[in-house]
C-alpha cells in the first residue's frame, strides 16, 4: 500500500504535542518520521500520563498518544559531533519540524540558513508560542498561557465561569494541525518546483484563526464576542436542553427544523408565538424559549428524544462522557480505537486513535511508540559511520542507542 506522503522523510526535533501531534499525523500519511531527542530523557511526554509505571520507562500514555509509527535518533545537539550526525542526517530528509523558541536552532548552529545550504530542498516548519517575529517572539508559551491570550478562554464558559480553558490543550492540537497541512501544502511545492521553504506557524495565530466566526463579528460589525456557555450565539433553540435523565444538544438552527421540533414536543403554538416565529426574534427572546423547551423535554429521556429528533431532521445528540463515546457503534464500526502491536511478549496491548480523516485504502498499523534512542545506531550505520566512530559518540554521550539513562533532564524550549 502506498500512502500519500509515502518515500517523504521528517526529522522531528519537537517535544510535547503541537509538533509531535504534527508528525504523527504526516507518519499516518506514509511518511517516515524520526525523532530527534536528547539523549538525557529525549521528550518530556515520555514522562507524561496517567500511567506512573509506563512515565518511569520512558513510555509515558501521554507520549503514546502521538508518537506511535516513529523512530527515535537519541542526539545532544549542544555537542559538534551530535550536530554533525544531525546535518548527514539532513541531506538524507525532505522535512524538519521543531518547537523549540525562537533563536534556539541558530544558536545551535543549526537554523534554517544553515540546514537549507546543506539540502536547498528542505522544508523547515518551526511551530512556536507566538511565531518567530514580533515583540511577543522570545516569551515563554505553553497551551493554557496561549488559550487565554488568544481570547478562545474568554468566550469559553457562561457569565459566571468564563473565562474557562476547555478541557484539553486546543491551541496546541490546532497548531499541530495547522503545521501537518502547511508541511504538506510546502511538499507539493517542492516536488513541482525544486525548491524549500521556511514555515513559521504561532500557536497563538492559529488559536485565533480558528475562531473565525467570532473574530469576523467583531472586526466587521464590532460586537464583542461574549460568553455563552452552552447557547450558540448564531441561532436559537440551539445549545444544551434538560431533559428527564440529563442533558441533551439540540441544534433547530433552520426555520423548518425549529417548527418540527416544536410539533414533536407537542408545543405547535410556539411556531406562531410571535416571540419565537421568526429566527431573530427566537434569539432576542432565548431565555423565554428554552424555559419553554426544558419544560417540554423534561418528560422524556435524552435517548428518546435524540432519536426522535434525528429521525424528525432536527439534529440533536446525548451529551457524553470519553469513555461512553468511545463505546458506541459508530466509532467501534469504523474502528477508530486501533490496538498497537505488544512492545514485547506478554505485554499489555496499546491502544491508540486514528487521525480524524479515512482514505480510501486503510491505515496500516502503525508500530509501538519507540524507546528512547531505539533507531540511533542503525541511522548512524545508514549514514556510513563506522563501529569504532559509533562507539566513541556514544562514551562521549553525543548520541544514545537502545539503552538510555532515565533521567529527568533536557534542553528543550518553546
Amino acid at each position: 500500500m502506498s500512502l500519500p506522503l509515502t518515500g517523504i522523510r521528517v526529522l522531528d526535533l519537537s517535544n510535547v504535542l503541537a509538533g509531535p501531534f504534527c508528525g504523527y499525523h504526516l507518519s499516518r500519511l506514509g511518511a517516515e518520521v524520526i525523532k530527534i531527542e536528547n539523549p538525557n530523557g529525549g521528550d518530556l511526554a515520555r514522562r507524561l500520563g496517567s500511567d506512573p509505571q509506563r512515565a518511569e520507562r520512558l513510555q509515558g500514555l501521554s507520549f503514546v498518544a502521538v508518537n506511535a509509527g516513529k523512530q527515535s535518533v537519541a542526539l545532544d545537539l549542544k555537542s559538534e559531533s551530535g550536530r554533525e550526525v544531525f546535518l548527514r542526517l539532513v541531506t538524507e530528509a525532505d522535512v524538519v519540524l521543531e518547537n523549540f523558541r525562537p533563536k534556539v536552532m541558530e544558536r545551535l548552529g543549526l537554523g534554517f540558513d544553515v540546514l537549507c545550504k546543506h539540502n536547498p530542498l528542505l522544508v523547515y516548519c518551526a511551530i512556536s508560542g507566538f511565531g518567530h517575529s514580533g515583540p511577543w517572539s522570545a516569551r515563554p508559551a505553553y497551551d493554557q498561557i496561549v488559550q487565554g491570550l488568544s481570547g478562545a478562554m474568554s468566550v469559553t464558559g457562561d457569565t459566571a465561569s468564563a473565562p474557562l480553558r476547555t478541557g484539553f490543550p486546543i491551541s496546541d492540537t490546532i497548531a499541530g494541525l495547522t503545521a501537518a497541512f502547511a508541511i504538506s501544502a510546502a511538499l507539493v511545492e517542492q516536488r513541482r518546483t525544486g525548491r524549500g521553504r521556511f514555515i513559521d506557524v504561532s500557536l497563538l495565530e492559529a488559536t485565533v484563526a480558528a475562531m473565525g466566526w467570532v473574530v469576523s463579528n467583531y472586526l466587521n460589525a464590532g460586537v464583542e464576542p461574549q460568553p455563552m456557555g452552552n447557547e450558540n450565539f448564531t441561532a436559537a433553540p440551539s445549545g444544551t436542553f434538560s431533559t428527564e435523565t440529563g442533558p441533551l444538544n439540540i441544534s433547530a438552527n433552520e426555520q423548518k427544523q425549529y417548527q418540527a421540533l416544536c410539533d414533536l414536543i407537542g408545543r405547535p403554538e410556539l411556531k406562531t408565538d410571535p416571540r419565537f416565529a421568526k429566527r431573530e426574534m427566537r434569539k432576542v427572546n432565548r431565555a423565554a424559549l428554552n424555559a419553554e423547551l426544558n419544560e417540554a423535554l423534561s418528560r422524556k429521556p435524552a435517548e428518546e428524544w435524540e432519536l426522535q429528533m434525528n429521525a424528525a431532521g432536527v439534529p440533536a445528540g446525548c451529551v457524553l462522557t470519553v469513555a461512553q463515546i468511545l463505546r458506541q457503534p459508530q466509532l467501534l464500526d469504523r474502528r477508530f480505537v486501533e490496538t498497537l502491536p505488544p512492545e514485547q511478549a506478554g505485554a499489555q496491548p496499546l491502544r491508540i486513535t486514528r487521525p480524524g480523516f479515512r482514505l480510501n485504502e486503510e491505515f496500516p498499523v502503525p508500530s509501538p511508540p519507540p524507546t528512547l534512542g531505539a533507531d540511533t545506531e542503525r541511522w548512524l550505520q545508514r549514514l556510513g559511520y563506522s563501529a569504532e566512530a559509533i562507539a566513541e559518540l556514544v562514551a562521549s554521550g553525543a548520541v544514545a542507542g537502545k539503552t538510555v539513562g532515565r533521567t529527568t533532564g533536557g534542553n528543550h524550549e518553546r
